[in-house]
């Protein structure tokens, strides 16, 4: 990647060095936008990330492997995240052995379900009115 990083994920993409890598990460991409047609797409802490009523998912290649960010606890889909290296918030894989399409759909829209409830519970923002 170069000094300064990308600004867009279009960018970003062309920049992963591996084509194995950003063919997997644009694969990615298109399932998110799928799912998530009216996320706001962005760079975030250096990688792609996707927002709605709050982050829904970052993703990002690595030197020996790309990773998903699901914006929460990976612990809700661990059984279907057996075999995949994980954390807290982080699910690890390869150009070799990418994530399961539905999975990366079903964690999608977990996250947009998980967005949308927190938002419907924050108070209503006032208005100022007018500028006097």
């Amino acid at each position: 990647m170069r000094k300064g990083g990308p600004t867009t994920v279009d960018e970003y993409l062309a920049e992963v060095p591996s084509e194995d890598a950003r063919r997997t990460l644009e694969r990615l991409r298109a399932i998110v936008r799928d799912e998530a047609p009216d996320a706001e797409e962005t760079m975030s802490y250096g990688m792609p990330a996707y927002t709605q009523n709050g982050p829904v998912v970052y993703f990002a290649a690595f030197k020996n492997h790309c990773s998903l960010f699901p914006g929460t606890t990976t612990e809700e889909f661990a059984d279907a995240l057996a075999g995949y290296k994980t954390s807290k918030g982080t699910i690890q894989f390869t150009p070799d052995r990418p994530l399961p399409e539905d999975l990366v759909r079903t964690i999608v829209r977990r996250r947009l379900e998980v967005n949308a409830e927190a938002a419907a519970k924050r108070p209503a923002r006032r208005s100022r009115g007018p500028a006097r």
